[in-house]
């Protein structure tokens, strides 16, 4: 079995999630994989578009806990784990083809912050996303930071990121941060639909004009990546990441300096 499956549906390639029994948490294999496949996609003159989704029950879980609880011992690795997402979420944004994101189950943490990396975002209804990257004492570190306020505006973002708030699909489309919404059972359909629509124009317009837009609303995404990974490391150092690395391995809430 491969961590990252593909399949192609005639001009449109899949992009699937494969570490199930993980809820499609990020280690650093799923992580170049991941990148690996969409690179590949981006290289193909005969993809015109790139679904990505995830198999199991959820889209996924974000960031593998493993990962995330090591970086309390070794902030040192911050940088290089986290250069490894950024340049795969980067693909999905810099390729000059429309990439969808079909989200079921849950989005969390990391994932959303690939989501939003992603041009399109179809979400089920019932479907929780969210970055609560906050809850543990830290930040989105791998562009959540940086796309969130350009998709749902900045007060929007700050009370998702701030709150650590998860918020279902149906909330998602209110808000903005997702394109179309349906009942779990036809969200393959929308996602087809939506699909359809994006091949039905012309693909260098398409592309192109995906590369104006990505530029014009993030102009400065170089300089707040690099700020978001400063301030990372700022927090994997503080005793309130510290404490809420240990909280949640024991399962229990948090107990932050001046609570």
């Amino acid at each position: 079995m491969t961590i990252v499956e593909t399949e192609d549906r005639g001009a449109v390639r899949h992009v699937v999630l494969n570490r199930p029994e993980k809820r499609n948490a990020f280690n650093q294999e799923l992580v170049l994989a991941v990148g690996d496949a969409l690179r590949e996609a981006a290289d193909d003159p005969e993809v015109r578009c790139v679904v990505l989704r995830g198999a199991g029950p959820l889209f996924s879980s974000g960031m593998d806990l493993g990962s995330l609880a090591a970086l309390a011992d070794a902030p040192e690795q911050l940088r290089p784990f986290r250069r490894a997402c950024i340049e795969a979420w980067n693909t999905a944004e810099e390729m000059t083809k429309p990439v969808v994101c079909q989200i079921h189950g849950a989005c969390i943490g990391g994932a959303m912050e690939l989501a939003l990396a992603c041009d399109l975002r179809v979400i089920a209804a019932d479907a929780m996303v969210g970055m609560p990257e906050a809850a543990i004492g830290l930040i989105p570190d791998v562009g959540g930071s940086s796309r969130l306020p350009q998709v749902v505006g900045l007060g929007r973002a700050k009370e998702l990121i701030m709150t650590g708030r998860l918020i279902s699909g149906e909330e998602a489309e209110r808000i903005g941060l997702a394109n179309r919404v349906a009942p779990a059972e036809e969200l393959e359909a929308a996602t087809e639909r939506l699909v359809d629509e994006l091949l039905a124009c012309a693909p260098v317009a398409v592309g192109l004009a995906k590369r104006v837009m990505d530029a014009s609303a993030r102009p400065a995404l170089t300089a707040t990546l690099e700020l978001e990974v400063a301030m990372q490391e700022l927090c994997a150092r503080s005793e309130d990441f510290a404490e809420g690395a240990k909280a949640f391995k024991e399962k229990r809430q948090p107990e932050f300096s001046g609570r």
